[in-house]
């Protein structure tokens, strides 16, 4: 197991090149229906179901983030430049474009599809990249600082396991292929709730230390420190969390072991006395 996790994140390297930044689970779309599912209810099907639901979704061919950068460029290059490419725009945000990526885009799309299109989007972009630029004139903020510190994503909101966690965390998957690799970091005193990772055979995670400082315990055992370079081992079926330590942003890689009949079981947060406590006997995880 060592030589096959050895070899796969040796590959990280380039892998990096064509991360997706959000979490690979299936899109789901509602506006065919609800803005034309009575007047052309096979219309709505088509946008929904097959153009959403599984065009969007086959990330193991095209990554969210690959498939907005095309069609952003498919609508402006046809000069669509309403409410559509709005949308398609905000989705790029989500999928973790950022305010410089759109910006190097649609400059490099004003050569090839043309310089008035660019103009257009380039109004749009703004709006939907308003705080970014508010927050890039006022000077780089903490988050993009902590991005300076390591080689891999921060990536977008962890809003699919935000219900986990306690403060803010943000997710990079890196790789779906062999083994399951994701960047996680997480905000000075964000950390996720107590929980097992079940397998009948193999299973559990490895934790690697990126940047920052952070924690991880298990169940009936003291906290240890995670610094970069440390590496965590976690067993199937043992109860643990993990996060930041109260004044510094912390990151770590999740490598998913492979097993058979995988599944996580999340339970109750670490209380804020037991949190709190944790820092005042350790001088703040210094």
């Amino acid at each position: 197991m060592h030589k096959y996790f050895v070899q796969s994140f040796m590959a990280l390297g380039a892998l990096i090149l064509t991360t997706n930044i959000m979490a690979q689970q299936p899109v789901k779309q509602t506006a065919g229906r609800d803005q034309l599912g009575s007047f052309a209810p096979k219309f709505a099907e088509l946008n929904d179901d097959v153009l959403f639901g599984e065009v969007w979704s086959r990330t193991d061919r095209l990554g969210l983030r690959d498939r907005s950068l095309v069609t952003i460029t498919a609508l402006i290059s046809q000069g669509i430049t309403d409410s559509s490419l709005t949308y398609h725009l905000q989705t790029a945000r989500k999928n973790g474009i950022t305010r410089d990526e759109i910006a190097e885009v649609l400059t490099h799309l004003g050569f090839y599809a043309g310089w008035p299109k660019a103009w257009a989007a380039f109004r749009l972009a703004k709006e939907v990249w308003t705080d970014e630029a508010a927050e890039a004139a006022e000077g780089e903020t903490e988050r993009a600082a902590f991005q300076r510190e390591m080689i891999f994503p921060i990536g977008a909101p962890n809003t699919a396991y935000a219900q986990y966690f306690v403060g803010q965390s943000y997710l990079a998957p890196l790789s779906n292929e062999q083994v399951s690799i994701a960047n996680v970091t997480f905000e000075p005193g964000c950390r996720n709730n107590w929980h097992i990772h079940h397998a009948s055979v193999g299973g559990g995670q490895m934790l690697l230390g990126v940047a920052g400082r952070g924690w991880y315990q298990e169940e009936g055992k003291p906290a240890v420190k995670i610094l970069p370079g440390t590496v965590i081992h976690i067993p199937a079926g043992v109860k643990h969390w993990h996060g930041a330590a109260a004044d510094s942003w912390f990151a770590h890689l999740a490598i998913e072991v492979p097993g058979e009949d995988m599944s996580n079981e999340w339970l109750e947060p670490l209380s804020a006395k037991e949190y709190e406590a944790l820092h005042q006997s350790s001088g703040n995880a210094q």
